[in-house]
């Protein structure tokens, strides 16, 4: 699948936004800027951006508790997004869902996750609204290496196949479920437990952003021509903690740092862009300025904006159709 350059630095700015977004939100969560929790993206940039850039705002992502990295790939406003996560009115939820539930529907975005598994049963009813309005979309259920052992996972990939809708379960192994290495929480092949339900399955290498991309081209392409569900299994390594404040003690000595030494999807992405494609190095450290100001300028921002009014408890609890 050959990419142009639009599209390839299109890519390696959503990508690049990903990665300073979650190091500016790491900076001031620990200056204790930012309430609540927050669950970090950064090392896994390849999977959501290679996936998200065969969506457009007719299609449907749902995500997990760490969830920034899918909505800035699904295209959602980082300003926005910024406030959000410091509890303003500016935020993309006015300051009521913060890190965990940030959404934007409008995207496509159907909001993080708290809940482990809670994203697939969703995806299923995106896709059956999906058919009923003939939108000709697709769903992509972003979920963790811990979610497959939950109950709502199995259900929902029982029915995505039992009413072939299209839907593509990304499962984003990043090794770690929370403190629990996949190792010893996950019995048999994930792979081979979606074929259980004669759902299509491919394993991807997560730190190779064009292997993510033309998978996932794949596997959307046969759901939305009505293939019925696809399973891709991604392998990748998250950077900072399961979230904030995370010891991560549960990792080997120097394991982190060896990963971000070979295998940085960033820096194998950037490196494929220079030699491989003639883009030079000055244009990606142009958009790198660019990124920077922009986060920046978000984080300002998101200090002097308003917060939530004690009358807005009460806005936005139910949707009235």
């Amino acid at each position: 699948m050959q990419l142009d350059r639009e599209t390839l630095l299109t890519a390696y700015r959503s990508m690049a936004t990903i990665r300073a977004f979650e190091e500016k939100v790491h900076e001031v969560f620990a200056r204790g800027e930012i309430p609540g929790f927050a669950h970090l993206y950064a090392g896994e940039e390849a999977s959501g951006v290679g996936i998200c850039l065969h969506l457009d705002d007719a299609d449907y992502i749902t995500s997990t508790h760490r969830g920034h990295g899918h909505a800035i790939a699904k295209g959602c406003d980082v300003p926005a997004m910024m406030a959000e996560l410091f509890g303003k009115r500016t935020g993309l939820c006015l300051g009521k869902g913060g890190s965990m539930h940030i959404a934007d529907l409008d995207k496509g975005m159907m909001g993080a996750n708290g809940i482990v598994g809670g994203g697939p049963p969703l995806a299923c009813g995106a896709a059956f609204s999906a058919r009923m309005l003939n939108t000709n979309g697709v769903v992509v259920s972003f979920l963790g290496d811990g979610s497959i052992n939950e109950g709502s996972t199995m259900e929902a990939m029982n029915m995505a196949k039992v009413f072939n809708l299209p839907v593509i379960f990304a499962i984003e192994d990043n090794e770690y479920a929370q403190a629990t290495a996949t190792a010893w929480s996950v019995a048999g092949s994930m792979t081979k437990r979606a074929a259980g339900f004669d759902i299509p399955t491919t394993l991807v290498d997560g730190f190779d952003f064009f292997d993510v991309h033309q998978a996932a081209g794949t596997a959307i392409d046969k759901a939305r021509n009505g293939e019925g569900p696809q399973l891709l299994h991604i392998k990748l390594y998250r950077y900072y903690g399961h979230f904030e404040g995370d010891a991560t003690t549960y990792r080997g000595k120097g394991e982190m740092a060896k990963v971000k030494e070979t295998k940085d999807c960033m820096v194998r992405f950037r490196a494929d862009l220079t030699s491989q494609h003639g883009i030079a190095e000055s244009d990606l450290e142009q958009i790198d300025t660019e990124i920077a100001a922009l986060i920046e300028q978000s984080v300002q921002d998101a200090r002097q904006a308003e917060s939530p009014r004690e009358a807005d408890l009460h806005t936005d609890v139910y949707v009235s159709y």
